[in-house]
Formats: structure tokens, C-alpha cells, sequence
């Protein structure tokens, strides 16, 4: 009976091991969505404000 509680407790152990090696897996994965969309938020940002810049400078120097 001592083996057997043995056993389970060894494979419910590894069992939980397991997902939070997963879990933590699967929050580096949404941190590097989040900050890939962070990204391309910047990008268009920037190249809108970009544009916009150069005209109200190009404004300016006229």
C-alpha cells in the first residue's frame, strides 16, 4: 500500500512539475505577442508622425 501511495505521489509530483513548465512556456509566449504588437503599434505611429512632422516643418521653413 506504501509503494503504491509512493508511486502516485512520484507521477502526480511529475504531473505537476510538467504543467507549470508549461504554463510558463505559454506566459513567455503571450509576453512576446504583446510586445510584438507593441512594436507594430509603434512602427505606424512613428511613420504617421513621421510624415506629419516633415510636413508641418517643411511648412514652417516656407
Amino acid at each position: 500500500m506504501i509503494a503504491l501511495y509512493a508511486t502516485l505521489s512520484t507521477v502526480l509530483h511529475t504531473a505537476k512539475a510538467r504543467l507549470a513548465d508549461e504554463e510558463k512556456g505559454a506566459t513567455m509566449v503571450e509576453y512576446g505577442l504583446m510586445v510584438a504588437l507593441i512594436a507594430v503599434v509603434v512602427a505606424v505611429a512613428a511613420a504617421t508622425l513621421g510624415t506629419r512632422i516633415v510636413t508641418l516643418f517643411n511648412g514652417i521653413l516656407d
